[in-house]
């Protein structure tokens, strides 16, 4: 379910940066009176059964704390459903996707300012249940388990993790009873675990991904960001560029040329930390028609730049670079064809980023 750990402030960022607050955080004041009535504020079950339902349902899960990322998954599920239909925003912290050392007390419950962001983008309800609402006979003893493919790449990083988050998505996938449902490329691994639950498990709803938004200097956003001093940010700078390293060597496997040197993100994509001559990515793009050879050749040229970085004070500490087929997260062989993810899990400083690109290998059909 979407949501970021360690995220202390009761700020949420607005779509594009909007309201005029430093640093693109939303005003809650100041845009509350531009924004008017907001969505019907539900707490339980029972009142969301009874709530007039109309056209379709989309329903946006998140664990609170929204930023632009959030926004973008509202935006995108009333572009969905239309004006006649219903999009539901889920708040709920889940226990059951906490593990050890990871402070489920310290998660930020920001609820007013979650709604500002949820009327900005015209969501008709927010869904705010108590733990006890989702779990009425405390933890659950029977559980969704996530299988082999929730013990790869996150799901090795954090056991039991992918069980608790599809044991809520399926408790609130029964509960808000949407006909869509939208999640965010960025968690790829979460984002296959739960289109295969709900194949495997036969639940009636569409399940759709929502691209991945990034900032201007091309780090995938996240709450997290906010952690990082100006030198560790421009130390994790390095996924994205490993990201684009990856692409353009396998772009140019494709075409017989060879890839191009790293180049200077324009002047304007700059991260504001970012040191003289320290390098800026250009934004990793969502997914192209362009197709790409060689895997062999995206890990190396994504890992080159991984190791670069790791020599960097500070230094960058590279969890997992992997490059998966999208449906079981398994690494594609040398002779793969089709679509694949690249993607890395890394830690700066205390502060954890994940980020992924999809590649299509050889020509689509």
């Amino acid at each position: 379910m979407t949501g970021d750990r360690n995220t202390t402030d009761a700020t949420t960022t607005a779509p594009g940066g909007a309201t005029g607050a430093p640093g693109g955080h939303v005003d809650v004041e100041a845009a509350t009176a531009a924004t008017g009535p907001g969505p019907a504020l539900i707490r339980t079950a029972a009142a969301l059964r009874a709530l007039d339902r109309r056209g379709e349902r989309a329903v946006v899960m998140t664990m609170g704390a929204l930023h632009a990322g959030h926004a973008a998954l509202i935006r995108a599920a009333r572009d969905r459903v239309g004006p006649d239909g219903q999009v539901v925003v889920t708040v709920f912290v889940n226990p059951l996707q906490f593990g050890a050392g990871e402070d489920l007390d310290r998660y930020p419950r920001t609820l007013d300012a979650d709604l500002l962001v949820a009327a900005q983008e015209r969501a008709d309800v927010v869904f705010a249940p108590s733990a006890e609402e989702v779990y009425p006979g405390g933890e659950p003893q029977v559980r969704i388990s996530a299988g082999p493919m929730g013990e790869r790449l996150e799901g090795a990083s954090r056991p039991g993790h992918f069980d608790g988050m599809l044991t809520v998505v399926a408790k609130l996938l029964h509960l808000t009873a949407p006909d869509l449902a939208l999640y965010g490329e960025k968690d790829a691994q979460q984002l296959a675990l739960i289109r295969r639950m709900a194949r495997d498990l036969n639940f009636p709803v569409r399940i759709a991904g929502v691209p991945t938004v990034r900032e201007p200097d091309g780090l995938a956003l996240s709450s997290r960001n906010r952690y990082l001093s100006g030198p560790e940010r421009v130390t994790a700078l390095a996924l994205s560029r490993a990201l684009a390293a990856g692409r353009e060597a396998g772009t140019a496997a494709a075409a017989g040329t060879e890839p191009a040197a790293g180049k200077p993100a324009p002047a304007g994509d700059r991260a504001p930390s970012a040191t003289p001559g320290a390098p800026v990515p250009v934004p990793a793009p969502e997914p192209s028609t362009v197709p790409v050879a060689d895997p062999d050749a995206v890990r190396s040229a994504a890992r080159a730049v991984l190791d670069e970085a790791a020599e960097r004070q500070p230094p960058l500490v590279t969890d997992y670079l992997a490059l998966v087929g999208p449906s079981d997260f398994t690494e594609v062989p040398a002779d793969h064809r089709g679509e694949a993810v690249l993607a890395v899990a890394a830690r700066v400083g205390t502060t954890r980023l994940i980020d992924n690109i999809r590649l299509q290998f050889g020509a689509t059909r």
